[in-house]
């Protein structure tokens, strides 16, 4: 047996220190500019401890930057799984060309962010987008709205176009998931008479729940660093409605000139993420060995 772990940490080794030199170096160089008070990239810093840390706690903009990130991956979280599920269990059925919606699912995935956001804010524009027509020929709307205009509705147009990016990616898993569960067991299920609702609930739902609670945590961390579409699209306004934890980090840094104290908040916000991935994957392996 110990020759066996031996052997594993062998083959294993590189691995964690390819890791280590990846992640572990740049994470110990934001600990060691956050305890410093360097201004901008290349300038000399003195030390001052947690000083830092004291002054971002204290901030408003964190705090507040921190609840619009839960509210961002929550969200994001909720509207993906579902569409995710939906288009994975559609894409379980058998019907005439189900290998070639496999395949274009994949596209809005792979498509370039700047691509992305360039359609998805001619949609929404309040001047020659389709959205706000679309939404007053079938009467939902007398007029056209802003959806980048207030902090909440930016928010949940964001949320929607990063979910619909995010999706189909998801929704492939799942369907791995799928795949794997026996047809055996929904066909004993139909001769029971088991309704196609109970037939979700009682084989569908709990052995796909493994692999949804992997895709959560994965999820969890992709959506909290996310960066690219809130930036292009409204830059964390309107009035800092949409001003996330990265947003915030990189508006201090690049704009503020304070990179000591964006080092600071990018310390936190990992020391969260982290705390987050280790109860999660601990609460998977738990329920796991339960069954």
């Amino acid at each position: 047996m110990r020759q066996s772990r031996f052997y594993a940490f062998v083959f294993v080794a590189p691995a964690l220190l390819m890791l280590v030199a990846i992640l572990g170096w740049p994470l110990l160089s934001a600990v060691l500019l956050s305890l410093q008070d360097v201004r901008a990239v290349g300038s000399e810093g003195n030390w001052v401890g947690l000083a830092n840390y004291r002054k971002v706690l204290s901030n408003a903009a964190f705090w507040n930057a921190s609840w619009l990130s839960v509210v961002w991956v929550v969200a994001n979280a909720a509207l993906r799984t579902v569409l995710a599920l939906t288009a994975a269990l559609v894409l379980n059925q058998r019907f005439p060309g189900v290998r070639i919606a496999r395949t274009w699912i994949i596209l809005t995935w792979i498509v370039p962010t700047v691509v992305v956001v360039m359609i998805w804010r001619w949609l929404f524009s309040t001047s020659g987008g389709m959205i706000n027509p679309l939404l007053m020929q079938t009467g939902i709307i007398d007029r056209p709205i802003g959806f980048f205009s207030s902090k909440w509705s930016a928010m949940a147009t964001l949320v929607f176009i990063n979910s619909w990016r995010w999706f189909p990616f998801i929704a492939l898993m799942m369907l791995a998931g799928l795949t794997r569960i026996p047809s055996d067991l929904y066909e004993a299920a139909r001769i029971d008479g088991a309704s196609t609702f109970k037939r979700f609930t009682r084989i569908t739902w709990p052995l796909l729940a493994p692999t949804l609670g992997v895709l959560v945590i994965v999820g969890t961390l992709l959506s909290f660093n996310v960066f690219d579409i809130i930036w292009l699209l409204t830059s964390g306004g309107p009035a800092g409605g949409s001003k996330t934890l990265p947003i915030l980090i990189y508006e201090t840094a690049f704009k503020g000139y304070r990179l000591s104290e964006a080092a600071t908040v990018a310390v936190l916000a990992s020391v969260l993420l982290m705390a987050f991935a280790f109860f999660a994957t601990r609460s998977l392996a738990q329920e796991g060995d339960e069954r």
